[in-house]
């Protein structure tokens, strides 16, 4: 009947909202790549032994969905240690961009490093996420604010999908901020993205989503929506960073362009969470960044909870702001300094991250129907996933219903 089956297994679908999804003494059966049956061991229709070619002992471990890891820049150049130490010293982030460094000290290291450069450290990057047990990543561009440099970043990240076992969502991030090339011209350059370099990455089938950083720092909500603008001409889906430094209305803008999701929030209105929720658009949260930059005004969860705008949790994983490669960390981060439930979290990496990438429709919860990605954990208790720090109780990741990390 099915391709395979684990049986011996306690499950969180994370399919209800506010609720893990327990089915204990559970069974998953598996047939070309989707989830074909899922429910009480009990109630499976007949024998185990006949149900499947291939029977799997989960050996009463937990299973959640695979983790989904949807803000990421994995692709660089360089590092940024040395702005690491500034900051300590009592140097803001802000300042540090207006000095030169910051994104414009990557894109230097990111524009000189070849493509199988940027391909080995991203990979290396990489690793422990999917030993963690995602399947699913997003890739910024953003790094290069050239046309010949984003380019390079999206095929470097298209080519992480073919050495990888994960799918690769891209996300052009031309409108990151503004190269030393257009110095004091940032609508010149908005126009140099919108007209030559998003154009070149969408014909070259390298654009999966179109985002932007709406700050102070970078560009403004008039020159974000030109992007925005543009992104409409190839029917891209839009995303934002927004409201991470001050609240320059960047998720109201975003919400009425159907964003998928406003990410950071640290500084959003009520009228950006009343926007977002009539929406649809996901919250975005990066406690790494927060962490990492030591700030003090935490996004407003209890409103974005009460308004019912999803929330989902991601690594941002970045040279600058936050060198995370722990999406397990970064749920521990969500509860500790957002105050996420675990239930949220684990619903923030997996369902809610799925939406914030366009992929609800198959990826994120177990259900029949939708793509046998699932993760294998031992442990006692789903919340144990958000709980411990610098563990990794992963046992083995399937993927289309195939096990990646042990035969």
């Amino acid at each position: 009947m099915w391709d395979a089956l684990w049986i011996d297994i306690d499950i969180a679908t994370c399919a209800t909202p506010g609720a893990y999804g327990r089915i204990e003494d559970a069974a998953i059966g598996v047939k070309d790549g989707r989830i074909a049956w899922i429910g009480p061991r009990g109630e499976l229709p007949g024998p185990v032994e006949k149900l499947a070619a291939v029977l799997h002992q989960g050996e009463q471990n937990w299973v959640t969905p695979a983790l989904i890891d949807c803000h990421t820049h994995l692709v660089y150049g360089g590092q940024r240690a040395g702005e690491f130490e500034k900051r300590l010293s009592g140097v803001s982030y802000a300042d540090i961009s207006r000095a030169g460094g910051g994104i414009r000290a990557t894109v230097a290291s990111t524009r000189a490093a070849s493509e199988a450069e940027l391909l080995r450290s991203a990979l290396r990057r990489l690793a422990p996420l999917i030993a963690e047990g995602v399947t699913v990543v997003e890739i910024k561009s953003g790094y290069g604010l050239d046309l010949d440099t984003e380019l390079k970043m999206l095929r470097v990240a298209r080519a992480i999908e073919r050495e990888a076992p994960v799918e690769v969502i891209t996300t052009f991030l031309g409108a990151h901020a503004v190269p030393p090339e257009f110095e004091g011209d940032a609508d010149g350059y908005i126009d140099f993205v919108c007209d030559e370099v998003l154009p070149g990455a969408v014909e070259q089938g390298l654009v999966d989503q179109v985002d932007a950083f709406c700050e102070t720092i970078a560009f403004s909500p008039e020159q974000v929506e030109r992007v925005y603008e543009a992104a409409k001409l190839f029917n891209l889906p839009v995303k934002l960073h927004a409201e991470q430094l001050s609240d320059t209305g960047g998720a109201e803008l975003a919400a009425a362009y159907g964003a998928l999701s406003a990410d950071h929030l640290e500084y959003l209105s009520p009228a950006g969470v009343r926007a977002m929720a009539g929406a649809g658009t996901v919250a975005v949260l990066l406690p790494g960044a927060f962490y990492m930059l030591g700030e003090t005004q935490a996004p407003p969860v209890a409103r974005l909870r009460d308004a019912g705008v999803p929330i989902a949790l991601a690594t941002d994983s970045n040279p600058g702001s936050s060198p995370v490669t722990s999406l397990l960390t970064t749920m521990n981060m969500g509860c500790v300094l957002f105050g996420l439930t675990p239930v949220e979290a684990l619903a923030g990496v997996t369902r809610n991250a799925a939406r914030a990438l366009g992929l609800g429709d198959r990826r994120g919860t177990l259900e029949v129907g939708k793509a046998a990605d699932f993760v294998i954990w031992d442990i006692e208790e789903p919340a144990e996933l958000a709980y411990r720090v610098g563990f990794n109780p992963c046992v083995d990741v399937i993927r289309a219903g195939v096990p990646t990390l042990v035969g």
